[in-house]
């Protein structure tokens, strides 16, 4: 079983808490890992993208010119592809690029980033993150006695407020619960912070 050091949030150390080596201490599958950021990306994308095909174009309700006659080619409209100021032919349209891969392949994915974090010693569990007001400052003193100082995602257990407000306008921070960890998250950020009940409820789900 791989432990890890707890530390209380003013940096100083509470013993050692063990992790499931089934979550924290498998072999990083990189393939999945990619295919499920692919994924999270291709979800965060608006896809509002849009043109004017030719009966969205304002105009060219008379016929230019009359059918027969002229010698030049029949035209109907002066908002036809060809004509400058005309309609787009096959131009994108309003879309989802969203789509879903299997849960345990997401699964597995997260379970690789979080064994890679711990690989590289990047993982920090604190026993609790405990304010009795939001105060930027004080989770900011925090964070500096835990030697955090890079981009760094901070993980709380549910209804932990205070903490979530506090770390709200720090820079380089980012602060979701435990049921919202996601493998982009995890690889976007330096270094992971985890509480210990957020940790067990990691654990609960993954295992």
């Amino acid at each position: 079983m791989t432990s890890v050091t707890l530390f209380k949030q003013d940096g100083s150390q509470n013993g050692d808490v063990t992790l499931n080596d089934a979550i924290f201490g498998i072999e990083p599958n990189e393939n999945v890992v990619f295919d499920t950021v692919l994924m999270q990306r291709a979800s965060q994308r608006q896809g509002t993208h849009a043109v004017k095909n030719r009966s969205a174009v304002r105009g060219g309700g008379k016929k230019p010119w009359r059918q027969k006659g002229t010698g030049r080619a029949r035209q109907g409209s002066t908002r036809s592809p060809q004509w400058v100021g005309g309609g787009t032919v096959f131009g994108p349209t309003p879309r989802s690029y969203a789509y879903h891969l299997p849960k345990k392949v997401t699964r597995l994915a997260l379970k690789s980033v979080l064994s890679q974090k711990v690989a590289d010693g990047s993982l920090v569990v604190v026993d609790a993150f405990n304010f009795d007001q939001p105060k930027t400052k004080e989770f900011a003193q925090s964070l500096s006695s835990l030697n955090v100082s890079t981009k760094t995602l901070v993980v709380l257990e549910e209804d932990n407020k205070n903490a979530e407000k506090a770390a709200r306008n720090l820079a380089n921070v980012k602060v979701i619960d435990a049921k919202g960890i996601n493998v982009l998250d995890v690889i976007s950020n330096d270094k992971l912070v985890l509480t210990q009940a957020a940790l067990s409820q990691i654990e609960e789900v993954l295992a």
